[in-house]
């Protein structure tokens, strides 16, 4: 028999792969990680009948389902936590997909709607400000429109109207603060203490919402906490994923044991 390691599969936001391929590289060593585009970036098609976070969300679930995947780990960034929360949720109140989900991490992940802590107007922000938004040292994450070559900003464009379109202008679903409470795996919810977009204290409410959460805040980083303090930011991983998932062993056979 041969040990195979468990699925991490890895959800990007709204600036498409290229933004978590940290993560990916972290996660390598002990999963076998998948980090697929979503459809509609990066100048991929998008069915028309993917046009909501739900939809997304069940599309990514079914492929893990046809895929026979036990026990995967969720790791969603932005958009991408919103998506991974939506699979969780779904998950739980269907039994077709039960086992399929072992855990998620959910970084700066947008869509509940918190009273008093708005999510930024993402689409009304101008590249300086959507720095400031995000970053911790926001020069270090403004990116110059003019530096930018055609093709970057054609992808970058539509990126946006497909992230406008999927995830609505709000970037926001009213009820799904309410369903986090049929949530049934363990969550990590994870922020960074500098961010604008969706502040500490809109996901701390997020956490106190699902049965399983445990909330951590990284220092000195911002919406995206892995590019900006990764030394501070994988330990809070790895301790999740020691405490919550372990290695399957698969026999000759294909079961697992």
């Amino acid at each position: 028999m041969t040990l195979t390691p468990p699925l991490a599969l890895v959800l990007h936001g709204g600036g498409g792969p290229r933004t978590v391929a940290p993560i990916v590289a972290h996660l390598a060593s002990t999963f076998t990680v998948q980090a697929p585009t979503h459809p509609g970036w990066d100048g991929t098609d998008r069915p028309h009948d993917i046009d909501s976070i739900p939809a997304l969300a069940a599309f990514s679930l079914d492929r893990l389902h046809a895929e026979e995947r036990r026990d995967v780990l969720l790791v969603g960034s932005s958009i991408g936590g919103w998506i991974a929360l939506e699979m969780a949720i779904r998950a739980a109140s269907d039994e077709r997909y039960a086992g399929i989900i072992g855990a998620v991490i959910d970084i700066d992940g947008v869509g509940a709607v918190v009273d008093g802590e708005p999510i930024a107007d993402f689409f009304s922000l101008s590249p300086r400000q959507l720095a400031e938004f995000a970053w911790h040292d926001p020069d270090r994450g403004f990116i110059d429109p003019a530096s930018l070559t055609d093709e970057q900003r054609a992808v970058q464009q539509s990126n946006g109207r497909t992230m406008a379109a999927i995830a609505g202008r709000s970037m926001s679903d009213p009820d799904l603060l309410a369903r986090l409470g049929e949530l049934e795996v363990p969550v990590l919810v994870l922020f960074g203490a500098s961010d604008r977009v969706v502040t500490p204290a809109y996901g701390r409410a997020v956490a106190t919402a699902i049965p399983a959460a445990e909330f951590a805040v990284v220092p000195d980083a911002g919406h995206l906490p892995y590019l900006e303090n990764p030394a501070a930011t994988w330990p809070l991983i790895d301790a999740f994923v020691e405490a919550h998932l372990t290695a399957p062993v698969t026999t000759g056979d294909g079961s697992a044991t």
